[in-house]
């Protein structure tokens, strides 16, 4: 017997999906379907953790080991469906995370948690200081990791309607250690830059089980150098130079991501980063199923950041301009000054400082339970910045400012509790949810930008957010084929002690205390999994969330010409109405899931340019965009032994079409020019990846990866047309490579190359080209 279907309770596009689809016939005995679908492994995904309705991939430590090319922790989710962390070099501390329907600018929109611990700063919404603590979590302690797509879950807070990424790491059974050195080098090759950037990484850990005691000790040092992160450029002159104006050779004409002529005068932002990590992981059986654990990490940052100009003087020597006189490049002429402007030197330090405590009871009947305190303080956080030009006077001190972060940091408290009733219908789960947030960072002036010394305050942005939440949900199962989930999340949210202090343009510093808010939300959620077939599971979720503003939002300090002024203030929250309807067929060692998903965002926070209160000129800052809509496709599949023994297959494709909807307050940034209908910044049209792993054997495992992403666009009238640029965002295709081999049972090496292909490619600065990998690792 065929099951039926009525298309008109569908939407259109999933009615003409279904004919499509040959469900097979439904056996009268066959067991129902367990929601969500479980895959047994020692350690459970995340949805089944958490018992999560959404759609969710995952990969463990042996899949990602075989896979991925991994120095950092971010890079393990290279390869899972619609997720892109825009991970610039080897050891970028600036690495944000985005989902189908949101942009590598908006990490506030995505969470990402190491064993229940918030690795997300939700004190700003950037692809800068609100990126991920990903350095936090070494690779070596993964024991897995999920993401799960979309807001359907009430245990997460509205930042969740981009996606969660969840990392679950290892806590030893018995005596366990090792080592692992990694190096790399990739080639560069842009404008004038030829070089090899080189990169070495040494992890160990160990870790043991005595009695109800376990522990796990980890450590890791990174050397790396980076390709140039940005570019020193000019707008090309429209005066030509006269013969007695000094010549200047060496200088690259290109276009801007607008199409402007612009000449390119050097390499910026060459980075040399060396970072430590330490982890203790310290956990206590107190009952059979009560454990109570401890966590303490620490990472340090010291990175330094230089600049290679391609002009060159009379004499042959490099020209970083100067502070007075004009020069000729090509036959124009421009300031010393305004060249000089463009190479800057600086310095970052950083300590920052991790620890957790939960208590968390697995019940011995229908009972569970789980209390966790977590804090992240940013104990040392200082990045200097040279004022003096040229760049080579700046190399030996002198004027400056430092970025003062210390003190920044957030904590958050949760608890919850499950119930299992006797004959499983009700699966319910609960809990309540306290954060408070804290934003520091005076700018001081110093006069010398390499030492601590400050002089007086250039300027300061300060704040602090707190948000109170209850939630409940329930995975109701009033059919043995059907499962209903639904949820409650109710938050209160208050921002706080917000003030920026402001040098203005008569060199005046003005403090402006600004106001507090407070604002409350209810998100419903509801997702209902229909077990059509033992094979076929078909699952609609609708649900609301609201992404209140961060810290840094409010009341972060922006530029306004050649003046600072504080940010608005007085956004309001970004509520999002969000629907997927996924058809998830399983197969014998594989499955394939087509999702088909709709998102509408009121009051999108997004920067654009418009008029800033009391300023002539418009300016770029974040404001409230009135609405935007994003809907697509997406094919997830994989197969184990696929058409021979040992050969695995995944792979992803997505379309998405991102819309900006209304949007009042946009101000043309250049005649003709319109927002509304355009697509929404950094939201790509097409995205895919293509993972196949070949295991001859036991000791062998031969990997060939590729990655997609097209055509996005940065400003929300989508002007930005000239993309293969620095501050371009572009489409890309890029094949990676890994061999592992096992030596013997302790002892693994493997090679491999990213970026086989040499794509040539920037989202926004410059992105890594060919890059060699050597790993050794040993395992008691």
């Amino acid at each position: 017997m065929m099951t039926s279907y009525c298309p008109a309770r569908l939407t259109p596009l999933a009615a003409l999906l279904l004919p499509l689809f040959t469900l097979p016939a439904q056996a009268a005995d066959a067991p129902a379907a367990e929601l969500p679908a479980v895959v047994i492994s020692d350690t459970p995904s995340a949805a089944t953790r958490l018992q999560a309705p959404n759609s969710n991939e995952g990969r463990t430590r042996d899949e990602l080991a075989q896979t991925v090319n991994a120095v950092n922790t971010e890079d393990s989710f290279k390869y899972l469906p619609n997720v892109l962390v825009r991970k610039r070099f080897i050891g970028d501390t600036d690495a944000p995370i985005a989902s189908r329907t949101t942009g590598i600018n908006a990490s506030a929109r995505s969470l990402v948690y190491a064993d229940g611990v918030l690795l997300t700063p939700l004190i700003n919404n950037n692809n800068g200081n609100g990126s991920p603590r990903w350095f936090m979590v070494s690779p070596q302690e993964i024991e897995r990791i999920d993401v799960l797509y979309g807001p359907y879950s009430a245990a997460y807070p509205g930042n969740s309607y981009g996606l969660v990424a969840d990392i679950s790491t290892r806590m030893p059974q018995k005596l366990e250690a090792g080592i692992k050195l990694t190096g790399s080098q990739q080639q560069f090759d842009q404008y004038g830059t030829h070089d090899n950037f080189r990169a070495g990484q040494g992890s160990a850990y160990f870790g043991n089980r005595s009695g109800n005691w376990s522990y796990w000790l980890s450590a890791s040092h990174l050397d790396s150098f980076s390709q140039p992160v940005t570019y020193a450029n000019l707008a090309r002159s429209s005066t030509a130079s006269s013969a007695a104006t000094p010549v200047i050779s060496g200088v690259l004409a290109d276009r801007n991501r607008t199409g402007g002529d612009i000449v390119v005068l050097g390499a910026g932002n060459l980075t040399h980063t060396v970072q430590d990590n330490a982890k203790l992981k310290l956990a206590y059986d107190v009952t059979p199923t009560l454990q109570a654990a401890y966590t303490l990490g620490f990472w340090q940052n010291s990175a330094g950041t230089a600049a290679d100009s391609y002009l060159r003087d009379a004499n042959g020597n490099p020209y970083y301009g100067g502070n007075s006189g004009n020069v000729s490049l090509n036959g124009r002429v421009y300031s010393a000054s305004s060249i000089a402007g463009q190479f800057s030197a600086g310095s970052k330090d950083a300590l920052h400082v991790m620890q957790s405590l939960t208590l968390s009871d697995k019940g011995a009947g229908n009972i569970g339970w789980n209390v966790a305190l977590a804090n992240y303080d940013y104990a040392t956080h200082k990045e200097r910045s040279s004022t003096v030009t040229p760049y080579t006077s700046a190399q030996q001190g002198g004027a400056g400012r430092i970025l003062d972060m210390g003190g920044t940091g957030w904590t958050t408290l949760d608890a919850s509790a499950s119930w299992k009733s006797s004959d499983n219908v009700h699966r319910v789960r609960g809990g309540v949810h306290y954060d408070r947030y804290t934003l520091a960072s005076p700018t001081w002036n110093t006069s010398d930008w390499r030492s601590d010394s400050t002089t007086t305050l250039f300027s300061d942005a300060r704040g602090k957010s707190s948000t109170a939440a209850l939630w409940l949900q329930d995975a109701w199962r009033w059919h043995p084929d059907i499962t209903a989930t639904l949820g409650l999340r109710y938050e209160n949210w208050r921002a706080f002690d917000g003030a920026n202090s402001l040098t203005n343009s008569a060199g005046k510093l003005v403090t402006v205390q600004q106001p507090g808010r407070s604002d409350d939300a209810v998100s419903p959620k509801l997702s209902i999994a229909w077990s059509a077939t033992p094979d076929w599971l078909i699952t609609g979720s609708l649900g609301r969330a609201v992404r209140f503003p961060t810290v840094g939002e409010l009341y972060q300090t922006i530029q306004v010409g050649s003046t600072y002024q504080s940010a608005d203030p007085n956004l309001k929250p970004e509520t999002v109405t969000s629907g997927e309807l996924a058809f998830e067929r399983a197969f014998d060692n594989g499955k394939l899931r087509i999702s088909l998903f709709e998102e509408h965002v009121r009051d999108a926070l997004i920067s654009q340019t418009a008029q800033y209160p009391g300023v002539a000129a418009p300016t770029s800052f974040m404001q409230n965009v009135d609405a935007t809509r994003q809907r697509g496709i997406e094919i997830v599949a994989d197969q184990r032994d696929a058409f021979i023994a040992g050969l695995d297959l995944s792979g992803s494709i997505t379309y998405v079409d991102a819309r900006i909807t209304a949007n009042d307050r946009y101000v043309p940034s250049m005649a003709g020019a319109t927002s509304v209908g355009k697509r929404t910044p950094y939201i790509p049209d097409w995205r895919a990846t293509a993972v196949a792993t070949y295991r001859p054997n036991e000791r062998w495992s031969f990997t060939l990866a590729g990655r997609y992403s097209g055509t996005q666009y940065a400003t929300v009238d989508n002007t930005d047309t000239n993309a293969h640029t620095y501050m371009g965002f572009e489409s890309f295709f890029v094949l990676d490579t890994r061999v592992q081999y096992r030596l013997d049972k302790q002892w693994t090496a493997a090679v491999g190359i990213d970026n086989i292909n040499n794509r040539d490619y920037y989202l926004y600065h410059p992105f890594p080209q060919r890059t060699y990998y050597a790993e050794l690792k040993f395992d008691l």
